[in-house]
């Protein structure tokens, strides 16, 4: 296994010291699996898309503005 270190903020460490008997790198090893397999999951679900990013910002500009005017009421 190889090692990797990971900065977090001071308040953030100041909490985790609240919880000695937490192994923190089993939950950090966790939640990075966990990200990798979306990822892949999301990889595979938009493999073979022609959606562009042109497309997404002119559908969400399309969605704000509707949103907008539904709020407005």
């Amino acid at each position: 296994m190889v090692s990797m270190t990971l900065s977090v903020a001071e308040d953030m460490k100041q909490e985790m010291d609240q919880f000695p008997e937490i192994n923190w790198s089993a939950i950090a090893r966790e939640a990075i699996k966990q990200r990798l397999v979306m990822l892949h999951k999301f990889r595979e679900f938009t493999k073979d898309s022609t959606f562009t990013e042109e497309d997404a910002l002119k559908l969400g500009r399309a969605v704000s503005i509707k949103a907008r005017k539904k709020h407005k009421k």
